[in-house]
């Protein structure tokens, strides 16, 4: 299947120009309404950094902004000479501080990073509790709508929404600043799971009453439109970014980028090529599924294939390392399958089960001594399911 935009790497500095005024014994406000005494501000580009003080994380956060904003051009291609004032970042490094700015503008605070959009576009910020954990989470997601409303404040619900999701798996790699993105495929088990699903009401979202699961619906539209391979869907797609209008309401670009859509292709047609599109991509517990099915029918180059797919989707869960440990172990591939094992057991598979295809596995291995270990432990965690196979086991051995 064609892809589009499932691998972006944007590797090296962009050229900027960088300026960093103290504003020591300087008061007054600035446009948010907050005090400017002590404010450092560093300027490039595109953005203007606000912050009690300037560091290297401050310059690597500019710098990976500067970035992001040159990838979501190069699918948006938006005329970024429109754009009359740099997009505002505030930095803070204290949480109360952080806390205490977004709740006396939202009534609450938000973890990490925030978008906070007004009318007024000089009062339009990004705000960020820089060095949080909670920070790199949501700064994919909340930087990408900041890009897009600073050209079209009122976009299309389903628009706003679907790529939200789309770029909030952009993520800056640790160390080197160069951003990489992984597909996000978190909501497809949700979206499969709907039944019938009208694309009308997704697309005309902001008229009315919005349809229940917007946010994964408007994933998926933005997913088929990318990734289904027709040219007339990504042409399409891309088309309609010219017809959204910086003055339109939402429901007015809704209804141009509708027509756009539907020029080339018949809302019947729209819909069952989507659908079909959804029934191509398989969710983890679907690749699991049919991982173990080709195992079990001795096709172990297709059992792998679909693992390693889970994986990608699911790094973090323990299923696939250990299938793909079965696999390594079939192949006599030892010293991997011990690998996948251990990455099981770290990540949540039942120990027992584990210990015990360990033990097997170093004793195919020769290595008698930690075949013993790992299967007097697999008998220790589960005896009435390992006792007596390991007994057995234990004999051989000696």
């Amino acid at each position: 299947m064609k892809k589009r935009l499932t691998v972006l790497i944007f590797a090296g500095a962009a050229a900027f120009f960088v300026h960093a005024q103290d504003r020591n014994g300087a008061a007054g406000m600035d446009a948010a309404g907050t005090n400017t005494v002590g404010v450092h501000t560093v300027t490039a580009r595109r953005y203007e950094l606000i912050a009690g003080s300037s560091g290297p994380d401050t310059e690597a956060l500019q710098r990976e902004l500067e970035l992001r904003f040159d990838i979501y051009n190069r699918l948006f291609r938006f005329d970024p000479s429109s754009i009359s004032l740099p997009l505002k970042v505030r930095l803070f490094r204290d949480k109360e501080t952080y806390d205490g700015y977004v709740s006396a503008r939202l009534g609450t605070p938000r973890e990490g990073a925030v978008y906070l959009h007004y009318n007024q576009s000089e009062r339009r910020e990004l705000v960020i509790h820089l060095g949080s954990p909670e920070a790199a989470r949501m700064i994919p997601a909340q930087a990408f709508l900041q890009y897009f409303r600073a050209f079209i404040p009122s976009p299309p619900a389903w628009m706003k929404e679907g790529f939200t999701v789309y770029f909030s798996t952009l993520a800056a790699e640790t160390g080197t600043g160069e951003l990489s993105y992984k597909e996000n495929l978190a909501w497809l088990e949700t979206v499969k799971s709907l039944g019938k699903i009208d694309l009308q009401r997704v697309l005309m979202a902001d008229e009315g009453e919005p349809p229940p699961h917007l946010q994964p619906l408007s994933w998926s539209l933005v997913s088929f439109l990318l990734n289904s391979g027709s040219e007339d869907y990504f042409r399409s797609l891309t088309d309609s970014f010219m017809l959204l209008s910086p003055g339109a309401a939402a429901a007015e670009n809704a209804e141009a980028v509708r027509k756009r859509l539907y020029l080339w292709a018949s809302p019947e047609a729209v819909q069952e090529d989507y659908l079909a599109y959804l029934a191509s991509r398989r969710t983890f517990a679907e690749l699991i599924e049919a991982g173990q099915r080709s195992y079990a029918e001795g096709d172990p180059s297709a059992a792998e294939s679909c693992f390693y797919e889970a994986l990608e989707q699911r790094p973090n869960h323990y299923a696939p390392y250990y299938y793909l440990g079965l696999l390594a172990y079939e192949k006599q591939g030892y010293d991997t399958a011990e690998q996948y094992y251990r990455s099981a057991l770290q990540y949540g598979a039942d120990p027992a089960l584990v210990q015990y295809a360990l033990g097997l596995n170093a004793a195919a291995a020769g290595k008698k001594s930690e075949a013993a270990g790992f299967l007097e432990a697999a008998a220790a965690a589960a005896p009435e399911r390992y006792r007596n196979r390991v007994r057995e086991l234990l004999g051989r051995l000696k």
